[in-house]
């Protein structure tokens, strides 16, 4: 059955699931992941590419992915550049980076292509199909001790003179408090139980973080405040 016939069958018997397409190059862990994930009534499983550019060109030939799940490091088009055309040509597709490498480039460098967060592979299945959840409902996953690392790397050693202070942007201090929150990869549930609001609310604060900041997505809220 090809890709697309596996998508319009799959699509008909889960029409609520979440519809996942997998990147990697290493045929088994394709194959495994797809067996393994797809036990998950939440999940169906739309189509497999060996690389980035494949992914892509899925999508573009009619295959429906709400979330791509795609290794970093693959031939041709690794997950970094996959992320970039992805995230181009459909904005809406969440891309989850799913690897064994620990590498703070590649991640920083995904991150800022539009990717929604990072997973090891040796992680059990039921947390990659958490994560899979996670991103797909618009929250960021990035494990607390690579946020810091991030933090570390992004942020100057001395911030320059011309730094511009976070006031100037118009965040109000909520927002401010919101925006940090989502740095350190909170979901808006956690932020919510953070900062006793609703979920309805946050949302809306990230709405208008977005706007203030002329950003395209929460990643990039990340990325900006562990920047500033």
């Amino acid at each position: 059955m090809s890709d697309q016939d596996l998508n319009n069958s799959s699509h008909s018997v889960h029409s609520e699931s979440i519809r996942l397409m997998l990147a990697d190059d290493d045929s088994f862990i394709r194959e495994s992941l797809k067996v393994l994930l797809g036990l998950d009534p939440g999940i169906t499983v739309t189509g497999t590419a060996s690389n980035g550019r494949e992914a892509l060109e899925l999508l573009e030939s009619g295959t429906i992915a709400d979330v791509v799940l795609m290794d970093i490091r693959m031939p041709d088009c690794d997950g970094v550049e996959g992320t970039r055309i992805i995230k181009a040509s459909f904005p809406d597709v969440r891309v989850l980076m799913l690897t064994t490498f620990d590498d703070d480039e590649y991640i920083i460098q995904a991150l800022q292509n539009g990717a929604s967060g990072y997973l090891l592979k040796n992680v059990p299945p039921d947390r990659i199909i958490q994560g899979i959840k996670t991103v797909h409902n618009g929250d960021m996953l990035i494990h607390p001790d690579i946020a810091r690392k991030l933090a570390s790397l992004l942020r100057p050693v001395a911030a320059p003179q011309t730094h511009e202070p976070i006031d100037s942007y118009g965040l109000t201090r909520m927002e401010l408090a919101v925006a940090e929150a989502i740095s350190e990869g909170l979901s808006n549930k956690e932020i919510a139980a953070k900062l006793f609001l609703s979920e309805g609310t946050v949302k809306n604060y990230v709405t208008d973080i977005l706007g203030k900041l002329s950003l395209r997505d929460r990643t990039q809220i990340a990325i900006f405040m562990l920047k500033k």
